[in-house]
Formats: C-alpha cells, structure tokens, sequence
C-alpha cells in the first residue's frame, strides 16, 4: 500500500482577504499559516505534499514554503486551471473564477495516483491531533463493498472568528459515527446573543447551529478510488448546476462527498477533535497572529487566539524552530527524548530561529 499523500488546496482567490492569504506572514516571527500545516503534517508521518495553486503562483510559492520543505518532503504542484477538465468539457466563456474545491483536487489525480489522500486548506490551522488521527487512518483505510473515506469534524463553536462569516460542511452522524450528510452553510456566525446561526442562501432559510455540531474544515481523508469518481461529478456538476451560475457556482468537495453517500458508493468516517480553527478568512483575522496573544495547539505550541503563560510562549517557539541553536541544555533534553531522524534534522535546520529569551518574553 503506497504511504498517504498530504494535498493542499491554495488556488482560491480569497476576495475576502483582499490578498494573497496563502502565504502572507501570520506567526509572530514571520511564519505563515502553511509552515504549521506542513511542520504538523511531516510529524504526523507525511512524507510527500502537494500543493494544488495558480500556475502564476508558483515562484511565490516556492520561496515561501516549497524550498523549505523539501528538505525533508517530496513536493509537488498541481495547477488548477478553467481549461483542466475531464475530456468534453469546457468552462463557461467568460469566467475566471477557480471552479471549486473539488476540481481542484482533481486537477491533482496525476500526482496522486495510487496513493491514499490528506485534503486540506492552505489558510486554516488544524492542530496537531488533527493530522495524527488521519494519517493513521489513511494508513490502514481500504476500500471493500464501499469507499471508506473519512473527515475530521471540529466543533462549530471552535471555528469562527469574529470579523464576519464563515463557510463550513454542517455534519450530520449516524449511530456508527459514520457521516450520514453535510450540507455548505455559507455564512455562519454568533449573534450578540451568543447563538450560533447561518443566513439564508438562495432557497434555503436562516437557521440555527446547536454547539457540539461538528463541521467540516476541509480536512478529509481519501483512498485511491475517490479522484476517479470525480470525473463523473464533475460532468454532472457541468450539466446540472454550473448552468445556474456560471460565473460563480463552485463544485465543493463537502457536495461531491454527500452524492457518494447518498448513492450508497461511500462512507465517510468522522474524526472527532476538539482542538481550535485558526485561519484568515478576513484580513483582521491577521492581527490576533502577531504579538497579542496566542493559543496552545495540543502540540504544546502557541499560535494566534488565546493568551498563554510567557514559558509557554517560549516553548512554543523552541518547538517551533527545533531548537535551532543547537544549545547543549536542549541538546540534551532533546536526545533524552528518542534520536532524530534525518528528516527531522532537515526540518529543524530549515525552521526559523529561535529568538533570544528577551525578546520571547518581550513579544508576548
């Protein structure tokens, strides 16, 4: 069985942002969101990524996380494009819109043939028990009478931010804690009464999210059999519902996983985790990254939410960067711990550098 592949998903425009959030600096020492996906992700057990972006991205890209992590990962690009599509299709004349999620990961079948898939969002923060829990899926996952795919589902209370809306899959399990449906709501928030509740969109009314529900982040987790099913998606994508807005309808990967479901073809496992979203959907999202106040990853780490102690600002920052100085006390109590791997060696030669005691505390 070939070793599961981490996919990211960073061609999205983010209109919203009003920049390229993919790899805009968001860590108080300049690291951007994807340094923690890809730092997570490796120790997890991930050995090869594949970014999905613009074709006119790519050298920006590669400066800013390519070149670091391919010294301890395979990386590789996918393009998605409105002119990659199955054979007989053709994107509206006109459009210039990315046209989805699950075109874009499409536009990484080549790449990924064989390979079981970790799908994730390049502007959003997972945590570290996240991609624990799916590599460990995906390394024993096989398909049988159905494609045993799987999610992580995150509380909805822990994945909104307070500078306007946010889209997320709204799940619904089974006894089995299988996933029995997942609808997109588009905009959801907390009202100044503290309920959590999404707009109408189109033909669907306003409602109300219930804490503890879990949602979809875009983390999912497929065998090899998924990206051929979406050739047949996609077609019915183009024939029913692109016509309906051809400039901005979008072919989500939460909708292509609900069609398998309902046609009895998948099931898809949920993972629970109760650890916190971070992204940047709003450009204000940017400020809680920088020096006023941080949350503890599960992993120990701090990144930007929640204030933490000043010790715990500084072991976030020598796990961060491997304790790349090298000094013998953390030599010492790094070796104490098990030996290091050459790829590990490689990823904390590549990490930022530590800052001085002073300037730790001084930041926080």
């Amino acid at each position: 069985m070939n070793k599961p592949v981490l996919v990211i998903m960073a061609a999205g425009m983010g209109s919203r942002y009003g920049g390229l959030k993919q790899i805009d600096p968001i860590g108080p020492n300049g690291q951007i969101i994807l340094d923690y996906s890809v730092y997570d992700a490796h120790r997890a057990g991930f050995e090869r990524v594949v970014f999905i972006i613009r074709p006119e991205l790519h050298e920006a890209f590669e400066q800013a996380i390519g070149a670091k992590a391919r010294r301890f990962m395979q990386v590789d690009y996918a393009y998605q494009t409105l002119d990659r599509l199955p054979e007989g299709l053709k994107a509206p004349e006109g459009r210039e819109k990315p046209l989805g999620t699950a075109h874009a990961v499409w536009c990484a079948k080549e790449l990924t043939e064989g390979c079981p898939i970790a799908v994730i969002n390049a502007d959003d923060f997972y945590g570290a028990d996240a991609f624990r829990k799916m590599y460990d899926y995906l390394s024993q996952a096989e398909d049988d009478d159905r494609f045993r795919y799987c999610m992580v589902g995150y509380q909805v209370e822990n994945t909104l931010t307070e500078n306007g809306t946010v889209s997320r899959g709204v799940c619904t399990e089974d006894e089995h804690g299988l996933l029995a449906h997942i609808i997109e709501r588009t905009s959801i928030h907390r009202d100044a009464d503290g309920v959590i509740r999404y707009d109408a969109d189109g033909d669907a009314p306003a409602g109300e999210i219930a804490p503890g529900t879990p949602v979809s982040l875009n983390l999912w987790g497929f065998t090899p059999s998924f990206l051929p099913s979406l050739d047949e998606g996609l077609r019915t994508f183009f024939a029913e519902k692109l016509p309906e807005n051809p400039m901005k309808g979008e072919y989500y990967l939460p909708f292509a996983v609900d069609a398998l479901i309902k046609e009895g073809k998948a099931t898809a496992k949920v993972l629970k985790t109760s650890a916190r979203w971070y992204g940047v959907t709003y450009r204000e999202d940017k400020k809680a990254g920088h020096h006023g106040g941080g949350f503890a990853d599960d992993g120990g780490r701090r990144v930007p939410g929640r204030p933490v102690k000043r010790r715990a600002a500084w072991i976030f920052r020598l796990n961060l960067s491997r304790c790349a100085t090298g000094c013998s006390r953390h030599r010492t109590r790094r070796s104490a711990r098990r030996p290091m791997s050459r790829s590990r060696a490689a990823w904390r030669r590549s990490a930022p550098r530590s800052p001085s005691r002073a300037s730790a505390r001084s930041s926080v």
